[in-house]
């Protein structure tokens, strides 16, 4: 098999019996039992015939593990194997150095009580984690509405600001307007008319 054999002893021990069971289950049918399928053709092409069954063989070798090796990767059986291997493990550990811990078996030990022992710690500490990570985004969140509302005052302010350019120009323009109104332009129009007229003759 091509799985990976690195791992607990108990997932060796495992996967080398896995794999001689698979070697037997596709060798168990012999050329013998092949020959008495087919036994006039193996008679007669005895070389073809045991290279077909060697083939046959082979195939059916590796068809089982390929299945195997899908089903030990769809169930994870490699990793699970490693962690009981590990809790076994350290179990006996604990029960060679008389650890007497809350967590330690009892009869009188609900099971509830044993997985709380060990989990409430790592949730409170998990618990810890998450609050000052959730503190550092809520830092790095105010810092970016800060900068959000300084851009969105300097804009404002700006926009104020050429409101009031533009309605100093119009008073301006509407000044200028008024007094142009404000001219006597018969005035103006018969004074246009002396400078051409002195001008065509100077000419």
């Amino acid at each position: 098999m091509t799985t990976n054999t690195s791992g607990s002893k108990r997932w060796t021990y495992f996967h080398s019996a896995l794999q001689l069971a698979i070697q037997r289950s596709a060798h168990k049918w012999t050329y013998e039992d092949f020959a008495e399928c087919f036994s006039l053709w193996c008679e007669e092409q005895p070389e073809n015939a045991s290279g077909v069954f060697t083939i046959i063989s082979g195939g059916l070798e590796s068809l089982i593990t390929k299945n195997c090796e899908e089903l030990l990767q769809r169930y994870d059986v490699k990793d699970n194997l490693d962690n009981l291997h590990a809790v076994v493990t350290a179990a006996r550990a604990r029960k060679q150095t008389a650890y007497d811990g809350k967590d330690v078996w009892r009869e009188d030990l609900q099971p509830k009580a044993a997985v709380q022992a060990r989990t409430v710690p790592l949730l409170e500490k998990e618990k810890e984690r998450l609050l000052v990570e959730l503190k550092q985004v809520r830092h790095a969140l105010d810092e970016e509405n800060l900068a959000l509302q300084s851009e969105m005052q300097n804009n404002v302010r700006k926009r104020e600001e050429v409101d009031a350019e533009t309605s100093r120009l119009l008073d301006i323009v509407d000044q200028a307007f008024a007094r142009w109104e404000n001219l006597p332009m018969e005035e103006i129009q018969s004074w246009t008319l002396q400078t051409a007229e002195s001008t065509s003759r100077l000419a």
